[in-house]
């Protein structure tokens, strides 16, 4: 089919590869090449026709998803779909695939999985329409080292969790300086990217990476044990420390909240926002209140738009603000969306950001 998206599924679930077969076939363009149990089998049906976007689980028999994904990036690097269970062993391998090149995950549980698959159709199909618009050769460049789904849910602005300020009265500055990064698509590479470049003295760091509940503990603990500086998924009440990231929960917001001169994180409960939770809107909007002049706006690779209306707000609130540039991402959508918004007041390739994470310090 011309223009149309070309799909294949690798699962040893044929409960699976049924149902993520049939939601693909069904999404207007978007056609499925071959739904199979395992990777080697994939392989054999890739020698006569390529895939655009794979689908992959990380579990399998005779060969797991990550050697697959590890052997496709080195090969032919394609755009690859995680669809990982939700348990402890599967966000931990969900991980390291998005390590080697993945560029979203779709999680899914073990027991009621028809009915979860069928439930959360509009996110598969919203993730394979996503991957296919990411940027090929950043995939190439890092394994070497969407379009809005139908019948999708109201979209809630940052409103929801946390009203919009009834005067503009900038907080007064402190010592401490602030750091929030927001990022989707692409953002569990370009993280580790710019986190493992820092030094132990950096400024106190928050962030919003879109991942589903129960992966982001397994990420967290991960980028820990490769980065100098200490790397946490956040906890209610948490502090916000110099040489410290703290990264919001899965299925949780995070805002961040001051008291005197200090700062915390607030973990809560809420709807979704721009369709995600957590959102970066709403993290970027309870730093542009509390922290003001005091903090670094950071948008990253990621498909569509949430933290470019948080980002603004940042900007208006004296923050320093900064866009990953086009080239270095693997999908120019949240970045684009924020510089059109006039929210960014520099934009970066993703090997500078750190020196501009390192700036904050002396200001």
């Amino acid at each position: 089919m011309q223009n149309s998206i070309g799909v294949l599924v690798v699962d040893d679930s044929a409960v699976v590869r049924k149902v993520v077969g049939a939601l693909l076939q069904a999404a207007p363009g978007i056609h499925l090449l071959h739904a199979v149990a395992d990777p080697l089998l994939a392989i054999e049906r890739m020698k006569h026709h390529w895939p655009d976007v794979i689908v992959l689980d990380v579990e399998m028999p005779r060969m797991d998803g990550i050697t697959f994904l590890r052997k496709i990036m080195a090969e032919r690097p394609t755009p690859v779909v995680i669809c990982s269970t939700q348990t402890e062993r599967g966000a931990e391998t969900t991980v390291a695939a998005m390590a080697a090149g993945a560029v979203s995950v779709i999680a899914k549980p073990r027991l009621g999985l028809k009915e979860f698959l069928v439930d959360s159709g509009d996110e598969l199909v919203a993730a394979v329409r996503a991957a296919a618009q990411a940027n090929v050769k950043r995939l190439a460049a890092r394994a070497s080292v969407a379009v809005a789904a139908p019948h999708a849910p109201v979209k809630l602005t940052a409103d929801a969790i946390l009203p919009a300020a009834s005067d503009s009265r900038a907080p007064l500055q402190t010592t401490e300086r602030i750091v929030a990064i927001g990022t989707s698509t692409g953002g569990t590479q370009a993280l580790e990217e710019v986190l493992t470049a820092l030094p132990r003295v950096t400024p106190g760091i928050v962030i919003v990476q879109h991942m589903p509940e129960k992966f982001t503990a397994a990420f967290a603990e991960r980028l820990d044990q490769v980065c100098q500086i200490r790397v946490a998924e956040a906890r209610h009440n948490d502090r916000v420390l110099p040489g410290l990231a703290l990264i919001a929960p899965g299925g949780r917001h995070m805002l961040l909240r001051r008291d005197g001169a200090q700062y915390f994180v607030e973990v809560i409960d809420g709807p979704l926002v721009n369709r995600h939770r957590p959102s970066v809107d709403v993290l970027f909007r309870s730093v542009a209140r509390n922290a003001g002049a005091n903090a670094l706006g950071v948008i990253m690779t990621g498909m569509g738009d949430d933290g470019a209306a948080g980002l603004l707000e940042m900007r208006k609130a004296g923050a320093r603000t900064i866009a990953q540039d086009e080239e270095s991402c693997v999908v120019y959508g949240m970045p684009k969306e924020a510089v059109k918004r006039g929210g960014v007041e520099k934009t970066v390739a993703l090997k500078a950001i750190d020196r501009e994470i390192l700036a904050q310090l002396v200001r």
